[in-house]
Parts: structure tokens; C-alpha cells; sequence
């Protein structure tokens, strides 16, 4: 029996072509492993839950040990979803993790270097307390301060919850986030958003910015 279950979450907001590509591109790195969909909208993506709290009620939903958070504007390494944390009380994030700015000219790809929930890999049950305790916290959205309601592991002292440890991971082949005018963030930092440090034209496995961009046109 797989000990992982793969929670993906959408809004909805991208387009039906940009889903496809990466929902594919999800399945093919999947293979046999179990998908559930929280969504605002139905899906025809394995297991899926309408809206709910995103990530709390999927993670109630699964049995495995582990959960691998993924979002739809993400294309996934089959060697993303290998990794397991070290321990069952730590939150794992693949740092080879590169970002795709759409408006970028020349289309290019960059690390941020940053922690992010697309990368994640974590033991269910402490995923499942943590985020619990969040939301007894803050039961009213208008409670919460956004910018702090991110990653596990890396925003507890802000919102005054336990704290839990992260541990960063490299898998083989990269994953690809794009950043794109539909997405969440974009409302917040538009194209002011600033590329990685580290860049590159093309990525193994998945070829060149020039090529992968096309995937969201």
C-alpha cells in the first residue's frame, strides 16, 4: 500500500487549456499514487471535496502516513513525490523548486530559494494539528492576517501557535511553479514579483522556458 496521498487545491481561476497541461503533467508524475481535489468548483480529479477549509478537510479525507500538497499551476517531477520527511514532527519542502514568471521576456526560469506550500511533503497527523490549531485560532476569515496565513513551519510566531520544524530536500528532477495574472499572489504583487538569483533557459526534464511557457498561453 503507497504510504502518500497527493492533496491538490484550486481555485478555479486558471484557464481549462493551462489545467489540462498541468493536470496531466500531475498524473503522468502521480502514477499510482491517490489524488485528492479540494476545489471551489467540482473536479474530475480524483477524490474531490468542494470548497471546505483547503488543505484541512483533505487531509482528514486521506489515510496514508503522508501528504504531498500540490497546486494546479505547478508541473510535478515523478521524483518530487519519492521523498519522505526524516521524521514523523517535520514539514519537508523541495527547494528544487523553480519559478516561471509568464510576463517575463525572455521567458526564463529562476529559484527563489523560498519555502512553499506547492513543495511540500508532510506526516498527515501533524499536518492535520497544525492547521487545526490555526483554525481554532482564527475561526473568522476577517481574524486572520494573510500574509501570515502561509507555509507551515514558517509563519507560527507570527500567528502565535506552536512552532514546527522544516527541513529542505532536493528532488532529482524540478518541479516548475508558474506565476501568472490568475493566480492569488498576482493580485497582491502583480509583476513587481522579483526573479530568483539563480536562473536558467531550460531545466532537465522539462526543456526551455521559451517551450514550457507555452503551456499557460
Amino acid at each position: 500500500m503507497n504510504d502518500l496521498t497527493i492533496i491538490y487545491y484550486s481555485a478555479n481561476t486558471i484557464s481549462p487549456q493551462f489545467y489540462e497541461h498541468t493536470k496531466n503533467a500531475l498524473l503522468k508524475a502521480a502514477g499510482d499514487i491517490s489524488i485528492i481535489s479540494v476545489s471551489h468548483k467540482p473536479m474530475d480529479l480524483g477524490k474531490n471535496i468542494c470548497v471546505g477549509d483547503i488543505g484541512a478537510s483533505g487531509a482528514k479525507e486521506a489515510t496514508t502516513e503522508y501528504i504531498a500538497t500540490a497546486e494546479d499551476d505547478t508541473l510535478y517531477s515523478a521524483s518530487h513525490f519519492t521523498h519522505r520527511p526524516t521524521t514523523t514532527g517535520v514539514f519537508a519542502y523541495n527547494m528544487n523548486k523553480w519559478s516561471l514568471f509568464t510576463w517575463s521576456e525572455p521567458p526564463i526560469f529562476s529559484n527563489r530559494g523560498r519555502r512553499t506550500l506547492n513543495a511540500m511533503i508532510a506526516p498527515r497527523k501533524l499536518l492535520i494539528e497544525a492547521l487545526e490549531e490555526r483554525f481554532a485560532k482564527y475561526p473568522k476569515d476577517e481574524m486572520i492576517q494573510l500574509r501570515f496565513w502561509g507555509e507551515l513551519g514558517r509563519y507560527e510566531k507570527y500567528l502565535g501557535v506552536t512552532v514546527r520544524e522544516t527541513e529542505q530536500f532536493q528532488s532529482e528532477i524540478p518541479i516548475i511553479m508558474f506565476n501568472h495574472p490568475e493566480s492569488l499572489n498576482y493580485k497582491q504583487q502583480g509583476e513587481r514579483k522579483r526573479l530568483g538569483i539563480d536562473r536558467a533557459f531550460e531545466l532537465p526534464y522539462w526543456g526551455e522556458a521559451k517551450d514550457v511557457v507555452k503551456l499557460h498561453q
